[in-house]
Parts: C-alpha cells; sequence; structure tokens
C-alpha cells in the first residue's frame, strides 16, 4: 500500500496534488482508493483520498483519534467542498480507552432574526426554494467552534499542526478527481445565481485532473490556525461573512457568530445483545432512533430470518416506519423542547409499538402515528471515522446540507455555506427535501438548532471497542448505519461485505420501501409486495465509513464504494 509516512506530509500533499502521487498504475487524474485494509495500528476512513493521507499523518506524528479527525475536517474543507467545510456544522461522538465518552453538537443554529413561518407564502405554504439555497437558507456555521472545543478538552498535538495541512492543500491545490470535476461542472449554473465576481468555482469547464488552488481558503484557514474560533467567528472571516450575508439578504449578523457556541452533550446509550451502542442525541434523531431500532429488533429473531430475507427486511422496515414517526413528532432541540426520551428509549414502550406487527403483512403509516403517551418531561454530508494506536475512537458527520450547501460562496473568504434550515420543519405536517416530515418540536426559532438524521456512531462489546461507524446520506443515514451494524453483529458478515451490501429503508411518509437499485433479487421485492409493501427502486443511499476491532486486535478499515473518492489509511 503506497501512502505517506511520518514527517512527510508537506512534500506528500504536493506530490499528491500535482502528480496524483504513488499510485500511477490508475488512469489519468484519478486517485486510487483503499477500500477495505486491515492496519495493527491505527485507521482512518473519510470521504478523500488526500484527507485520510493527513489523518494518518498526524496519527504517525503522535496524535490521537480526536487530533486525526479534526485534522481531517479541515482538509475536507479544502478538497471535497461539496460537503467538507468550515461554513456548516455536524456532530462528534468521542470514546476514549478508558470507557469516558462524550458527544460533542456543533449542528449549526438559526440565526436571531429568523422567524417560525419565514418560509411561508401569503397562503401559508411553504416557499422550498427559499430555504434551500441563497442567502436566506444558511445557519449560523459550528464547524470551527466544534473543532476548536473538542481540540481544547481532548486533543495532543498543537493546534497549528492540526490546521496546517489544509492551508498547504488549499495554496498548492490539489487535482480533481472525475467525481468532484463532475459535481463543479453540473452545479455551475447555480453557483451564478449568486456570484458576480471571478470565484475560481466559476470555471467555464471542469475536466478530471483540473488544479484547483484556493487563495481566499488558505487565508481563512490560516486565520483559524493563528487564531482558532475567534478566527472565524470574529475579525476579517466574520467581516467577509457578514458582509455576503449584506449582500444577499441574509439573516446572519455579527452578533449571531459572536454567540455561536459548541455544546457537550450526554451520548445515547443502546444495547443489541452484548454490544452497547454509543451515538448523538437531540438534535440528532440518530441516536434516539438507532437506539429504537436495536431495542425492538432484540425483542425479535432477527438473526434465525436470514441476511436480506423477506422476513427480515419487513420486520426491520416495520420497525423503522415506527421509528420515523415517533421521530416527526417528539424530537428536535432540547435545549427548546421537552423530548421524552426516557419513554421513547423504554423497552415496554417499544414493545406497545410493535404491538400491531404482523409478520405477514404489511401495516400503513396512516395508521401508525407517533406512539402515544403523556409527556412526562444526503450524499452531500461527509463522515469520518478514526481509531488511533490506543484505542480511542472518534465518530464525526460534518454537512453543509445539500451539495455545495446554499450555493452561497463567501467572497474573499472561499467557502461555502450551508442551507441547513431546510432541516427544519418550515411548516409543521410538509416534509423537507429529503421527504422528512416534522412538528412543532422541530419549529423553526430564533437561536435554535435544526433537526439532524446524522449518526456517528461507536459500538462496544463487551466493554471493548468494537465499532465505529456512520455515513452521508439524508435520511437513509440511520436505517444505512442500523443495517450495516446488524449485518455485521446478526447475520456474521465481514465489514467490508457489511457495508457495500445493498440497502433498503423506509422512513413512515411516503409509505413505500425504498430499495437500492441491484440490493435484492426480483424475488424477494416481490415476496415483499405480496406482504402489502409498496416497493420503490432507487439510487445509492448512504455511504458508510467504517472501522471494526477483530478479535486479535487489528483494525478492518472501510470505505464505501457508493462513494468512488471514499479511502482508507491507516498502520
Amino acid at each position: 500500500m503506497c501512502k505517506p509516512g511520518a514527517n512527510s506530509i508537506f512534500l506528500v500533499l504536493i506530490v499528491l496534488s500535482f502528480l496524483l502521487g504513488c499510485r500511477t498504475e490508475q488512469p489519468p487524474f484519478e486517485y486510487a482508493t483503499e477500500r477495505s485494509t486491515l492496519f495493527d495500528t491505527a485507521a482512518v476512513s473519510c470521504a478523500h483520498p488526500l484527507a485520510s493521507a493527513v489523518g494518518e499523518d498526524i496519527l504517525r506524528a503522535g496524535g490521537n483519534a480526536v487530533d486525526a479527525a479534526v485534522a481531517v475536517q479541515f482538509a475536507l474543507a479544502v478538497v471535497y467542498p461539496r460537503a467538507g467545510n468550515i461554513g456548516g456544522g455536524g456532530f462528534m461522538v468521542i470514546r476514549l480507552n478508558s470507557g469516558e465518552a462524550a458527544a460533542l453538537d456543533y449542528r449549526e443554529r438559526a440565526p436571531a432574526a429568523a422567524s417560525r413561518d419565514m418560509y411561508l407564502d401569503a397562503e401559508g405554504d411553504p416557499i422550498d426554494s427559499l430555504s434551500r439555497s441563497g442567502h436566506w437558507s444558511v445557519g449560523v456555521p459550528g464547524t470551527v467552534a466544534g473543532m476548536v472545543t473538542a481540540h481544547e478538552r481532548y486533543g495532543s498535538l498543537d493546534w497549528s499542526q492540526l490546521v496546517q495541512p489544509a492551508i498547504e492543500l488549499a495554496r498548492a491545490g490539489f487535482r480533481l478527481s472525475a467525481t468532484e470535476a463532475e459535481r463543479f461542472q453540473e452545479y455551475r449554473e447555480e453557483f451564478l445565481r449568486y456570484h458576480a465576481d471571478e470565484s475560481v468555482f466559476l470555471k467555464e469547464q471542469w475536466r478530471p485532473g483540473d488544479l484547483l488552488v484556493q487563495t481566499d481558503l488558505a487565508e481563512s484557514l490560516e486565520r483559524i490556525r493563528d487564531q482558532q474560533a475567534a478566527g472565524f467567528y470574529e475579525g476579517r472571516t466574520a467581516e467577509l461573512l457578514v458582509a455576503e450575508m449584506q449582500r444577499g439578504g441574509g439573516l446572519i449578523t455579527t452578533t449571531d457568530l459572536q454567540e455561536y457556541r459548541a455544546v457537550w452533550r450526554e451520548p445515547i446509550r443502546g444495547t443489541y445483545h452484548n454490544y452497547e451502542l454509543l451515538s448523538m442525541p437531540p438534535p440528532s434523531s440518530g441516536g434516539v432512533a438507532l437506539a429504537q431500532l436495536l431495542q425492538i429488533s432484540d425483542n425479535f429473531p432477527l438473526a434465525s430470518h436470514g441476511f436480506h430475507s423477506p422476513a427480515a427486511i419487513h420486520l426491520m422496515a416495520e420497525a423503522e416506519r415506527r421509528v420515523y414517526a415517533d421521530r416527526a413528532n417528539y424530537l428536535g432541540d432540547p435545549d427548546f423542547v421537552a423530548i421524552p426520551l426516557d419513554t421513547l428509549l423504554n423497552e415496554e414502550y417499544l414493545r406497545r409499538r410493535m404491538a400491531g406487527f404482523d409478520p405477514l403483512r404489511a401495516g400503513t403509516s396512516d395508521s401508525i402515528q407517533a406512539g402515544s403517551f403523556l409527556m412526562p418531561e444526503s450524499f452531500e454530508t461527509t463522515h469520518t471515522s478514526v481509531v488511533d494506536g490506543e484505542r480511542n475512537a472518534v465518530s464525526v458527520t460534518t454537512t453543509l446540507n445539500l451539495n455545495f450547501g446554499s450555493k452561497v460562496l463567501v467572497q474573499g473568504g472561499g467557502f461555502f455555506l450551508n442551507d441547513e434550515m431546510d432541516d427544519f420543519s418550515a411548516k409543521p405536517g410538509t416534509p423537507n427535501y429529503f421527504g422528512l416530515v416534522g412538528a412543532e418540536a422541530n419549529a423553526i426559532a430564533p437561536g435554535k438548532r435544526m433537526l439532524s438524521s446524522m449518526s456517528p456512531t461507536i459500538v462496544t462489546r463487551e466493554g471493548e471497542l468494537f465499532l465505529v461507524l456512520g455515513a452521508p446520506g439524508g435520511s437513509t443515514i440511520i436505517t444505512a448505519v442500523y443495517q450495516v451494524f446488524l449485518n455485521i453483529a446478526a447475520f456474521g458478515l465481514p465489514a467490508d461485505e457489511a457495508v457495500d451490501a445493498g440497502r433498503f429503508h423506509h422512513q413512515w411518509l411516503p409509505d413505500q420501501i425504498r430499495v437500492e437499485e441491484d440490493a435484492l433479487p426480483e424475488a424477494t421485492i416481490q415476496a415483499l409486495r405480496d406482504l402489502g409493501h409498496e416497493v420503490e427502486v432507487r439510487g445509492k443511499m448512504a455511504v458508510i465509513k467504517a472501522i471494526q476491532v477483530l478479535p486479535d486486535g487489528r483494525l478492518h478499515a472501510v470505505a464505501d464504494g457508493r462513494n468512488p473518492d471514499d479511502d482508507v489509511a491507516g498502520y
């Protein structure tokens, strides 16, 4: 395997970006990627080989899993601009080898000037375009605050050492893969809607191998390197961001930026047999949904049904239907709404939720509402999994929401801004871009964090680190993480086969099982239809990055082939 070693990162990055490195056996302007590799000591799985190289080098230099995750996030902000970012936000789940666990919420917030009905027309109907692109769709970014906060508590290397590789990549430039060149070309017309300047992203024709140099972004990263959070939320970068908001009629102000803080939260814990899941709590819906799904699965003889059998898929889809109904009605920002976690995760409550399950017939979503009880209290995202030599683990998912977020580039700053305001319920009961329906719990309010499906997850088995995983993929993130875990834990698949296996998804509304193309035999699809399910064949669902700790202590790092640029690295 041809990977950079310690003390060579800057030379290697420059060589990789100009000459495509030591992987010359590949077609011109295509990076070779490692999809499934065993490592003895430490591993990274992420969305781009240049970013995974950064993570490996940080680990080799003595950095821990948090250091590597932070460095990878900044590298992705350069080499994966459609989703890697400093203009978005995300979630991070951390587990130390001591067993200590933490969840960091650096999700975007609604600006102070946001209002509940800001995306509704005179008749009270949502204007989708306002929340999905342009300056009005932007939430206050949290990524930089999140990286600084994680490093302050758990980092071991000097902060500047983690940001410098991204600066080098931005200044020297890197060559676009075929996938990223296609993305730039596809969205060029949308970029033009919001930018009259001579942005580096407005090139007339993009081709694989084109060199992308991002001087403005390098300067923004240098300010972050030198001033940490103040280098983004104050000073020159903040001025550029606010000026961009004013240019396009956006809502974010200097005060919004200065008041942003990342928040430490208690991880959601769930169980399946002798496994314990650690995942993200609200405003992520992922941890709650995964814990519910696994507890439900634990109450049925799932493994005996067989991998991808009609019986197993039927059971899992019916569980997903009920869990997504709960998601729609009860989950939101816990700083704004009371979330009945004790009940939602209660074993007896979950048994009652499945009381109407018929193994011989599909249910209907109009008869499956959120569970009733008294309230006692895209693929345009990216994920990174890291395990270091001490078996500290990090699972981090970050996003701009849709490809290139709002399509708004901060002039002079060199980074795209998110369109996360679409993840609120613009009008309770109406779907967002991903078809997810929300209720009052996820209504827009100033300073509120929007609900998310991002599900960074760490799994232990009998108290020892077992699996680190997560994914981009909008509403399909939760079900993809659920299925990949069960593929390993219930059905006995190796990690690479578990990730590569075809996926299916049910999210309550619309009332259908969505199945990846070629994921299931036609006979299985017909069997599901015979049970009463509507089955719709769709494209790819979620893109998992996983690292499994094998019984002999080695690390099996897996990158999902659904994204051609996904890559693993380690030693």
